[in-house]
């Protein structure tokens, strides 16, 4: 079966044509009650759990229970259904403009929709740096896509020794983390695993599906925003950028990192 997270176009490189891997990206409608929620450009491949996971991490469903089913229309168009007896108004959550793959929040109508209902985080546990640098190696490890195209961010669950337990990839950074909470949702809610790793920068919406999810801890290979870090120490989370080669940079430890904010490794 083909990889519908990768297609292969015509290129030139030193004056040699060639066909080349390239990364699938095509948008993904969600809508809920026949009203458009969003468009979104994502890489095609686990669509339910993107659905599903934007829906929690949007605060579109409270919990899993909340929604009964996803009927996929067909064209990339999915219909979120919920569970008898939920009633969510459409127009409360409908993005007015498309989100391109590199931007969560683009089209939402105020900076005021952004801040879900994100519960303080949870205490524990203590892992230390070397446990980041762990999962990002671990998640660098589950990445097929990339590896043939170059062209996807990741995201991965991990539990408090650095085992992957679930992972995906995405055009999108904060698609890729939609669809890891997704596919978690069903098992648990807010899920179990501690840690979430992502495979480019903390922005303030990684933090806060992260937040509204239930990890306790996020790392990130590149750098952090500022809003991240300042919704981390809102809520509780533990924050961690540059982590590679071994260490990281703790933005937010929160008692779970090994000490104050620093550079180790």
């Amino acid at each position: 079966m083909s990889d519908p997270a990768v297609t292969r176009r015509s290129a030139v490189r030193g004056g040699d044509r060639f066909d080349d891997a390239v990364v699938v990206e095509e948008p993904i409608e969600m809508r809920l009650g026949g009203v458009a929620l969003a468009v979104v450009m994502r890489t095609p491949g686990h669509d339910d759990d993107l659905v599903r996971g934007f829906a929690l991490t949007e605060g579109i469903a409270l919990r899993p229970a909340e929604i009964d089913h996803i009927d996929d229309l067909g064209d990339g168009r999915y219909e979120l259904v919920l569970a008898a007896g939920v009633i969510v108004d459409p127009e409360r959550f409908r993005r007015n403009l498309y989100a391109t793959s590199s931007c969560g929040v683009c089209g939402k109508a105020s900076i005021d929709a952004v801040r879900v209902a994100a519960r303080r985080a949870a205490p524990g546990p203590s892992v230390g740096p070397a446990v980041l640098a762990t999962c990002i190696e671990a998640l660098e490890g589950a990445q097929p896509a990339f590896t043939l195209t170059g062209g996807l961010h990741a995201a991965g669950a991990f539990d408090a020794t650095g085992t992957l337990v679930t992972a995906r990839e995405d055009v999108g950074r904060h698609n890729a983390v939609d669809k890891v909470v997704g596919a978690l949702a069903a098992e648990a809610w807010p899920i179990a695993p501690p840690i979430l790793a992502v495979s480019g920068r903390v922005s303030f919406e990684i933090v806060q599906k992260a937040a509204v999810a239930g990890f306790r801890i996020v790392a990130g290979v590149s750098a952090v925003s500022s809003l991240a870090v300042d919704l981390a120490e809102e809520l509780g989370l533990s924050l961690a950028g540059f982590t590679r080669d071994g260490g990281c940079t703790v933005y937010v430890d929160d008692g779970r990192l090994g000490g104050t904010p620093h550079t180790s490794g």
